[in-house]
C-alpha cells in the first residue's frame, strides 16, 4: 500500500508517493518548475489563484504516477500540507471568488491591531492566543469592507489546504488546527472564537464543518478522479498548514520537542503542553497537529528573517570571491568559539516579531581592526544566527516549553557544523538531523488519519536519521559568554 502526500507552497506544489511498510518515498515531483507567480496590485499585496495550485497539482500527481508505476487502487489515504494563514472564498456551487490572500500580504494589518485594541489585547491573547494580527480572519475583514459585493456571495471560506481537499472530494471541512491559524478558534472555550466574529460582523455559516486532523474528510470524487487519475473513493485522512506539518515530518509531537528551520528565514516551532501565550505577543502559537480538548498540544511559532540571507550576504560581500559554503565553514573553524569578541545582529531582513516587530537592522559590534579579519566576521554571522534563535527559545522556555531536544532536516544552515554545534552548545539541547519533507510527512500523516499506522511512533519508525548533535560541554561557558555579550549588545541597540 502506498500513501500520497500534497505540499501546497507559495512557490510551488509537491507530490510524494510513500511506502505505507518500508516508510521511504518512492517517487516524488513539484510543479512549476520556476516559482509560481504571486500577483502584486498594490505594494504589500500577495495574491495567487487557487486554480493555479490545482493545475501544478495535476502536473506533480501525474509525475509521480508514472515515475513510480503503481496503480491508482494501491494509494491507501492522502494528505495534505498546505501555505498558512490563506483566505479562500467560494460560493454555494464551489466557485471561487476572487484570487487567495495569501500569507505574506500585508494589507489586514490594521484590521487586526484594531481588533486587538477593541477586544483587549489581554481578552485576544487570552481566548486567541495571539492578537488577530495579519491573518485569515483579518483578512477575511478587509474583503468585507473594501469589496462588499464579493463578501455578500462568500457560502464558505478556507485555508489553501481546505481547498485543495474541496477540489479533491467537492466536501467542504477544515480543522480545529487551520482555525487557530486563522485566529478562529477559541481556546478558552474550545469553539469558534463568536467574539471576534461578533466584532468583525461575520455569520458563523461562513465556518465549514470541523474534523478531526487525523480522520476521513473527504474522499475523492469520479470528477478528481478522472482529473488526475486517481481512484474515485481514495479517502483524505490528514491535512496541516506547513509549519505544523514539518514539525509532524520531524517526529515532534510532545512537549519540550522543537522543530527548525533555517533556510533565508528561520523557524523554531515548540510544543507546549499547556494553553500558555507571550504576554508581548513576540512568537505565534496555533493547535499543534495532535491538540485536542482532552489533550492541550500547542504549536508555538517563532519566525526570524535574518536567517540564512544574513549567511548569503557574508558569502557575496564579505568572503573571497567564488568561495563555496563548505570553504566558508572551513575558514570559520579557524576562529574560537565568540569569534574574538564580534557580535553580528543578524536582524537586516525587515521588522521582527521576536523584537516586538522592530526594524533594527543588521550591525556589527566588536571589531578591531588589528585583530580580526574575514574568518571572524563570516563565524560571527553564523554565531549571530543562533544567538537570535536562542534568544527566541528563551522566549518559549518562559512560556513553559523546556527545549530539550531540536528536530531538523538536513539542509540549509544546519548543513553548517559550527551552526549546529553552536546551537547545541548554547541552548543545552541535542540536535537530530533527519532525511525528510512537507510531502512526505503529509503522506504519513494521511497513514495516521487511515489508521494505516496506530500513531506516530510507528508511522516514524522509519524516519531516517541521519546525525546527532550533542552540546559541547567544555566549551560551555564560552559560549553562554559570546550570547551574554551578543544580547548586551542588542540590548542596547534597541535602548
Amino acid at each position: 500500500m502506498y500513501l500520497l502526500g500534497y505540499d501546497i507552497g507559495s512557490s510551488s506544489v509537491k507530490a510524494s508517493l510513500v511506502n505505507a511498510e518500508t516508510g521511504k518515498c518512492i517517487a516524488s515531483a513539484f510543479f512549476p518548475k520556476t516559482e509560481a507567480k504571486i500577483m502584486a496590485v498594490q505594494p504589500g499585496w500577495a495574491e495567487q489563484n487557487p486554480q493555479d495550485w490545482w493545475e501544478n497539482l495535476k502536473l506533480a500527481t501525474q509525475a509521480v504516477m508514472t515515475e513510480s508505476a503503481i496503480q491508482a487502487d494501491e494509494i491507501g489515504a492522502i494528505g495534505i500540507s498546505y501555505q498558512m494563514h490563506g483566505l479562500v472564498c467560494v460560493d454555494k456551487n464551489q466557485q471561487v471568488l476572487r484570487p487567495a490572500i495569501i500569507w505574506c500580504d500585508s494589507r489586514a494589518v490594521p484590521y487586526g491591531q484594531q481588533a486587538f485594541q477593541t477586544l483587549g489585547e489581554v481578552n485576544c491573547l487570552a481566548h486567541l492566543l495571539n492578537s488577530p494580527g495579519n491573518f485569515t480572519a483579518s483578512k477575511l475583514a478587509w474583503v468585507k469592507e473594501n469589496e462588499p459585493e464579493i463578501f455578500e456571495k462568500i457560502d464558505k471560506i478556507m485555508l489553501p489546504g481546505d481547498y485543495i481537499a474541496m477540489k479533491l472530494s467537492g466536501t467542504i471541512c477544515t480543522t480545529v488546527s487551520g482555525l487557530s491559524e486563522g485566529m478562529f478558534w477559541d481556546f478558552q472555550k474550545n469553539e469558534v472564537a463568536g467574539f471576534l466574529m461578533e466584532y468583525y460582523g461575520f455569520d458563523h455559516s461562513l465556518i465549514p464543518e470541523i474534523k478531526p486532523t487525523f480522520s476521513e474528510q473527504g474522499r475523492v470524487n469520479a470528477w478528481a478522479a478522472q482529473e488526475l487519475g486517481l481512484k474515485e473513493g481514495t479517502p483524505i485522512t490528514y491535512r496541516a498548514g506547513d509549519q505544523p506539518n514539518n514539525a509532524l515530518s520531524l517526529n515532534v509531537f510532545n512537549p519540550g520537542e522543537i522543530a527548525s528551520t533555517a533556510g533565508t528565514s528561520g523557524v523554531v516551532y515548540g510544543v507546549n503542553g499547556e494553553v500558555n501565550y507571550d504576554p508581548k505577543s513576540r512568537v505565534n502559537t496555533f493547535a499543534h497537529v495532535n491538540h485536542t480538548a482532552e489533550q492541550t498540544r500547542l504549536g508555538v511559532l517563532l519566525c526570524i528573517n535574518g536567517t540564512g540571507i544574513l549567511n548569503s550576504w557574508v558569502k557575496r560581500t564579505v568572503a573571497p570571491e567564488g568561495i563555496s559554503y563548505a570553504d566558508m565553514n572551513e575558514l570559520a573553524g579557524q576562529v574560537p568559539v565568540g569569534s574574538g569578541g564580534i557580535s553580528i545582529l543578524p536582524f537586516g531582513n525587515g521588522a521582527e516579531r521576536m523584537l516586538e516587530n522592530r526594524e533594527t537592522g543588521c550591525s556589527v559590534h566588536g571589531v578591531n581592526f588589528n585583530l580580526h579579519d574575514k574568518r571572524h566576521i563570516i563565524r560571527a554571522a553564523q554565531e549571530g544566527i543562533v544567538f537570535s534563535f536562542k534568544y527566541g527559545i528563551d522566549i518559549m522556555e518562559g512560556m513553559g516549553i523546556p527545549v530539550q531536544k531540536i528536530h531538523a532536516g538536513h539542509a540549509n544552515m544546519f548543513l553548517s557544523p559550527i551552526f549546529r554545534d553552536t546551537l547545541a552548545s548554547v541552548t543545552g539541547a541535542t540536535i537530530e538531523l533527519y532525511d525528510t519533507d512537507g510531502s512526505v510527512g503529509a503522506a504519513k500523516g494521511a497513514g495516521m488519519g487511515a489508521g494505516i499506522y496506530k500513531d506516530n511512533n510507528e508511522a516514524f519508525a522509519t524516519l531516517e536519521k541521519l546525525a546527532v548533535i550533542e552540546p559541547n560541554e567544555k566549551d560551555r561557558a564560552l559560549y553562554d559568554e559570546a550570547y551574554a555579550r551578543w544580547k548586551q549588545a542588542l540590548e542596547n541597540h534597541k535602548s
